[in-house]
């Protein structure tokens, strides 16, 4: 019986990506301690590809940084749903939110970039997703990616 968080999912037309292992670094992509769960920053992967290869602002526009974020949140739910054991029901509040957004130096608009991870976030949690947040725009980013992003969520126990 799917939950309503994978019920919402479905009504959305959203499909979680795999939750792809870490490519170089040798880190556990989330972490449970107590209530709250710590989910390393997820790139935008697709069909274990990654995608969106270089800088906002320059190769790519707002509207596909947003596209970038969205992609990039929807890695890190699956990076969650896969610590929960395949339940996002459990997640209480996603408390905060951080991206980091590889930029053209020129580029301003990082905070709303981040937002295509926030909007898809609050689409699929309503409430429970509304986030603290921190966009950070930087020089580089591993593998050349247009952006990263983190959560840190408090959880109810199985």
């Amino acid at each position: 019986m799917a939950g309503r968080i994978e019920a919402r999912l479905a009504e959305l037309g959203i499909v979680l990506p795999e939750a792809g292992a870490p490519k170089a670094a040798k880190i556990l992509t989330a972490k449970i301690s107590g209530d709250w769960m710590y989910v390393s920053g997820a790139v935008p992967r697709l069909d274990g590809e990654i995608r969106y290869v270089g800088k906002v602002g320059r190769e790519f526009s707002l509207e596909e940084g947003q596209a970038a974020a969205r992609l990039s949140a929807l890695n890190m739910l699956a990076h969650a749903r896969k610590a929960l054991d395949g339940d996002l029901d459990r997640v209480r509040d996603i408390v905060n939110v951080r991206g980091f957004i590889n930029i053209d130096p020129d580029f301003t608009r990082i905070a709303e970039t981040l937002n295509g991870a926030s909007e898809v976030l609050i689409e699929i949690f309503g409430d429970r997703g509304r986030h603290a947040r921190t966009a950070v725009g930087v020089a580089g980013m591993p593998f050349g990616v247009a952006i990263e992003v983190e959560a840190q969520m408090r959880i109810d126990p199985p």
